[in-house]
C-alpha cells in the first residue's frame, strides 16, 4: 500500500490521529441527526471506513471535520433513504448545525479546553440527583420513561431536573467563556 506521508506521519498514523481527535463530536453530530444511539453509531463507523478509502480525496487545506461531517450527513441521508424514511432535518437546519460544530472547532483551536471537556467539567458540580439524570437521558440515550424509571423516581421529576441541569450548565458554559 502506497504510504501517503504528511508531516512524517503515514496515512494510518494521521488518520488515526484526526479519528481520535474527531470522534466525539462526529458521534454527537450523528446522534442530533437520527436520534438513535445505535443508528448513529453505525452512521459513524461507516463514515470513518468511508474517510479512510477516500483519504487520497481529501484536501489538507480544509476542515477535516468539516468533511467527515459531510460524509456522516450523505450517510445519515443514504439511510433514511434505504429505509423510506422522511428526513427530518431540512438543510437550513443542517446549515446552522454545521456552523454551530465550526464554533465549537475554532474554540479549541484557538487553545480553549473543547466543549466536551468543558461540559464534563460542568456536569461533575451538579448534585448528583441532576448529574444522573443528565448521563441516564443524553450519555445512556434512555428514553424519559426509562431513565425515570432506572432513577426510580417519576417522569415529572426526571423532567424537572433534566430542566435545572440544562439552565445550571448553560450557566457554568457561560462563565468559563466569560473567564476563558
Amino acid at each position: 500500500m502506497e504510504a501517503l506521508v504528511i508531516m512524517n506521519k503515514t496515512k494510518q498514523e494521521t488518520f488515526a490521529e484526526l479519528a481520535r481527535e474527531h470522534h466525539r463530536e462526529i458521534l454527537v453530530y450523528a446522534r442530533v441527526l437520527t436520534r438513535e444511539d445505535h443508528q448513529s453509531r453505525d452512521i459513524v463507523q461507516e463514515s470513518f471506513v468511508t474517510a479512510w478509502e477516500n483519504m487520497e480525496r481529501f484536501d489538507v487545506t480544509r476542515d477535516f471535520g468539516s468533511w467527515l461531517r459531510g460524509i456522516v450527513r450523505n450517510k445519515w441521508r443514504e439511510t433514511m433513504r434505504r429505509n423510506k424514511k422522511q428526513v427530518a432535518l431540512e438543510d437550513e437546519a443542517l446549515e446552522s448545525m454545521e456552523a454551530e460544530m465550526l464554533t465549537w472547532q475554532e474554540l479549541r483551536q484557538d487553545g480553549g479546553p473543547s466543549v466536551f471537556v468543558r461540559l464534563e467539567h460542568c456536569i461533575s458540580k451538579l448534585p448528583d440527583a441532576l448529574a444522573g439524570a443528565v448521563k441516564r437521558f443524553y450519555y445512556e440515550g434512555c428514553s424519559t420513561d426509562e431513565a425515570a424509571e432506572k432513577l426510580e423516581i417519576g417522569g415529572a421529576t426526571l423532567r424537572k431536573r433534566l430542566e435545572r441541569a440544562r439552565q445550571s450548565l448553560g450557566e457554568c458554559l457561560k462563565n468559563q467563556n466569560q473567564e476563558g
